[in-house]
């Protein structure tokens, strides 16, 4: 048994060192459990659409594989300018795949845009607090926020902040970008295919210099056996999300290995508590059993999520008192996960005068997370069982975030998982449940007050504090039930050199082929 007292510092990863001189040869075949829904970075919150832009797109600061933070487009760590205002040194001589030149015009494009984008690209939400970008010379940026913002730079680690060439991209629709994503990565997109393969070709004259393998794909897989098939088969060269029971395969396969680490993920499921309109905002009560906390209570109770990592997940999961893994900020570990007690829902459903039961909806995806639909399935099933007769209802995962969840109309229950690479409760509870918000159906003026209030809390003594007061908060109103910590299990061909991180990061440029080929 693995112990799970896990710590940032205890993560570790091998870098591939820095690619050599000689041109890029090989190819490698990522299969992701889906198609991203975009390749403009800023319109998305999804880790699969994010893996496919690190590779085309550089941000100012990113995590190396141990999970620290480093400069990237950035010459070194940014300066606090007081009372609210970052300083960013940045890189010369780097050119855009377009051959325009990346300079404080480009990150101050950037920028801006996801600063005015709010309730219009899907990414923009992490970067609300920025007020506007003052270029001080040609390569110096000074950010300027709404109030003193603790987290800046790790959100500025995000994929969603892939810098953009001003010139190029100007006055463009998300739609645009998405055909033509140009960045200053180490890849350029030869072609997408939707729901086939992404192709991505290197950039030889990258900055850092050229990758070492010249042709990458991505494919997605939903299926969890076919993905393994296709491994066992020599069509792919890594796959994600492999399923705990079928690990075993991978590991007797003389040509493949498997690769785990403890995820930053959690997987929970969400409630409609409040409806929302087209921009996001409260309209109203939601008109379900859901906007009763009695009633999410009881939802609670009925699930034995135990059971569930040890029957659907073969023990590769960890349970959670709230979304914060221990390696987050604003963990808490005086607070213990919520234990199965179906005589105690029971209860709760009479107090609500639902002693006769209740009917509802779980929405989720199938293939975006390990075995999905199959814990769904379990989840709806223990609440049958309860008294709360529910109708299961899942979709391909682009179909899932565009129909249902980003336009409101996945309630009353959903499950998501959530993965934020800041390790941070700001980008946990601001995205999911600071309204108004894309992913956001539950509204609470108290929780809004004290997560503004965290979020301009430069002391960290005090800050956690004030993330251990909202994650009480958050505990007695229910607006989600946390399932479990996330273990993420990948099957690689032999033929690769790569480990696995725990933020789920794929960068073929950390990669390499043991045969060059």
């Amino acid at each position: 048994m693995i112990g799970w007292k896990i710590a940032a510092a205890a993560i570790v990863a091998t870098l591939v060192s820095s690619p050599a001189s000689a041109a890029p040869a090989g190819k490698v075949v990522l299969a992701q459990g889906v198609d991203p829904t975009t390749l403009d970075v800023a319109n998305q919150s999804e880790t699969p659409a994010s893996n496919v832009g690190r590779h085309i797109f550089d941000t100012l600061y990113e995590r190396d594989p141990n999970l620290k933070i480093v400069p990237a487009l950035a010459t070194e760590m940014p300066k606090f300018v007081p009372p609210a205002s970052w300083e960013v040194k940045l890189r010369r001589g780097v050119k855009f795949h377009n051959g325009e030149d990346f300079n404080a015009d480009s990150a101050k494009f950037t920028l801006e845009r996801l600063a005015n984008g709010q309730g219009k690209l899907r990414g923009a939400t992490f970067f609300a607090p920025i007020d506007r970008v003052e270029i001080v010379d040609p390569y110096t940026i000074r950010v300027h926020t709404k109030k003193p913002w603790p987290t800046f730079l790790p959100v500025m680690t995000f994929a969603q902040s892939g810098m953009l060439p001003p010139k190029e991209a100007a006055g463009k629709e998300t739609g645009q970008l998405s055909k033509n994503p140009i960045g200053t990565g180490p890849y350029k997109l030869v072609r997408w295919s939707k729901d086939e393969e992404i192709v991505l070709e290197a950039n030889a004259a990258y900055w850092r210099g050229a990758p070492q393998i010249k042709t990458v794909v991505f494919r997605p897989i939903p299926d969890d056996a076919v993905r393994v098939a296709a491994l066992q088969n020599g069509e792919i060269d890594l796959a994600v999300n492999i399923p705990p029971h079928l690990g075993a395969i991978i590991d007797r396969h003389p040509k493949l290995f498997l690769s785990t680490a403890p995820s930053i993920r959690t997987i929970q499921l969400m409630f409609y508590t409040h409806q929302m309109d087209a921009q996001h905002k409260v309209t109203g009560t939601y008109n379900g059993p859901t906007a009763d906390k009695r009633v999410r209570q009881a939802i609670a109770y009925a699930i034995d999520a135990d059971e569930i990592i040890k029957t659907v997940l073969d023990g590769k999961g960890v349970r959670v008192a709230t979304m914060l893994p221990s390696m987050h900020f604003g963990f808490d570990p005086k607070l213990s996960p919520i234990k199965a007690d179906p005589a105690r829902a029971k209860k709760l459903l009479a107090e609500a005068g639902l002693s006769g039961g209740v009917e509802v909806t779980l929405h989720g995806p199938r293939g975006r997370y390990v075995r999905d639909a199959e814990v769904a399935e379990a989840v709806s099933g223990q609440l049958t069982k309860a008294g709360i007769k529910t109708t299961l209802r899942t979709y391909d995962f682009v179909t899932y975030l565009n129909s249902m969840v980003y336009v409101h109309k996945a309630g009353p229950i959903w499950l998501i998982g959530w993965g934020t690479g800041t390790m941070d409760a700001e980008t946990v509870y601001g995205p999911l449940f600071r309204a108004p918000g894309i992913f956001v159906n539950w509204y609470s003026e108290d929780f809004n007050r004290m997560f503004d209030e965290a979020q301009a809390i430069m002391d960290d003594k005090k800050r956690l504090e004030q993330y251990h007061r909202i994650n009480k908060l958050w505990v007695d109103e229910v607006p989600a039930v946390p399932l479990y910590q996330q273990v993420d299990l990948y099957g690689v061909s032999k033929r690769l050199n790569w480990k696995a991180r725990s933020d789920e990061v794929l960068q073929a440029y950390t990669m390499s082929l043991k045969d060059g080929k």
